[in-house]
Formats: C-alpha cells, sequence, structure tokens
C-alpha cells in the first residue's frame, strides 16, 4: 500500500536547472572554465555544491568555495524569485495526495536557504510534512541516506514509497534507499533515467502512465 511520496526540489517541483546552469556558465567564467551542457549536467546537476567546489575549483581555499558557492546561491534566488514556476500538473497531485491522507517529504542536495526559499516562492511552505537537507547529513545524495532518513522521518518502508526525481545523484540515491523512483526529464534524457533505474520517466506530473503507482486513482494500491 502506497503511503509516501518524496519529492526532490530542483528539476522536480520547479524546472530549475535553465537558471542554475546560466550562473554557473557565468561565476565559472570568471576562473577562466567554460562549460557548457553536457559538462553542466556531468559535473553539477544534482550535486552538492561543497562536491562541486573540490571537483572545479580545488585551488580556491575552504573558505573560498563557500563564498563562491553562498554567492552564487544568492543570485539565484534574486534571479529565481520572478521565474519559478511549478512544474505542470504538481499542484493537483499535491491535492489528491491531501486528499488521500498520504505522507510527503522533500529530499534535497539544495543549501537550506534555497529551499526554504524556494517553497516560500512556490507556496509549497506547508505541503510538506518534512524537508531533508542532504548537505545537513553525514552523507547527501548520491548515497541513500537522505531517503532512509524521510522515511525514518515518515515511519514508512520502502515498499510503501514513492520518490520523483530528476537528477543522476537523486536517482541513484532514492534506487539505493530501494524506493521505486519516477525520473523527471527536465534536467536529463528518459534513456539516462532508465539506466539509472528509474521505474517511469515522465516529463511532467500530468502524464496519465503515473496511474501505475496508485496516482490519482479513488484510492492508493
Amino acid at each position: 500500500m502506497l503511503r509516501a511520496i518524496l519529492f526532490d526540489l530542483d528539476g522536480t517541483l520547479a524546472d530549475t536547472d535553465p537558471i542554475h546552469f546560466r550562473l554557473w556558465q557565468q561565476l565559472l567564467r570568471s576562473h577562466q572554465i567554460d562549460i557548457d551542457h553536457a559538462s553542466y549536467q556531468h559535473q553539477i546537476s544534482g550535486r552538492l555544491n561543497a562536491d562541486i567546489m573540490v571537483d572545479l575549483l580545488p585551488h580556491l581555499s575552504k573558505a573560498e568555495q563557500i563564498q563562491f558557492a553562498e554567492d552564487k546561491e544568492a543570485r539565484f534566488r534574486a534571479i529565481a524569485v520572478d521565474e519559478l514556476q511549478p512544474l505542470k500538473g504538481l499542484l493537483p497531485l499535491l491535492a489528491w495526495i491531501e486528499q488521500q491522507g498520504l505522507k510527503t517529504a522533500v529530499v534535497t542536495n539544495a543549501p537550506r536557504q534555497n529551499a526554504a526559499f524556494m517553497l516560500a516562492t512556490l507556496s509549497l511552505a506547508q505541503r510538506f510534512e518534512t524537508v531533508i537537507l542532504a548537505g545537513e547529513l553525514p552523507k547527501g545524495k548520491p548515497d541513500p541516506m537522505p531517503y532512509q532518513m524521510a522515511m525514518e522521518q515518515l515511519q514508512v518502508l520502502p515498499e510503501q514509497t514513492l520518490a520523483f526525481e530528476d537528477s543522476p545523484s537523486g536517482l541513484r540515491s532514492a534506487v539505493a534507499a530501494q524506493i521505486a523512483t519516477v525520473g523527471m526529464s527536465t534536467t536529463h534524457t528518459p534513456e539516462l533515467l532508465y539506466a539509472l533505474g528509474a521505474s517511469l520517466v515522465v516529463a511532467d506530473f500530468t502524464d496519465e502512465r503515473l496511474r501505475q503507482f496508485g496516482l490519482f486513482s479513488p484510492a492508493p494500491l
């Protein structure tokens, strides 16, 4: 029986990757680093900022890496406040989830300020029982710990849970936690998401194939 639905944040509740990609391109150029979309997807999308910094800007001190990431996220919030929109079909899905009495959580690699900002800007701050910030755990995505923590807090088992994820790191995390996971093709190809273990890949939350998981049925499976 389905009891809980877990959502990633960036690229899942809203399509934020175009903004992030633009900002990373601009800021990395100041360090003579040029990235295209393919390298962004491989090296940045869905990963913790701390890991990105170590890989792309190892010559910076720890304090400089932290400041670079904080500056980038501040710029993201300044731009995104006028651009953020819930992914198509999300609001009807959340209304159905509430009607069914299912448990919910956000499981994200986003920094705390970004997570709070996005949920508030999307008017979703009160729609989730808990928010798991992977960057504040001993291990973030792609480790299964963030999803395991969400299930522990919601008191559900993997077989009672469904996850929505758009990035390779997030998909690896949810699948490793033994959760059936729907890939969102906002940032990566369906072929890649299926190869990483997605049970289904959709473009947004209006896809009729989601009914196979009991979503939008009269009662959850």
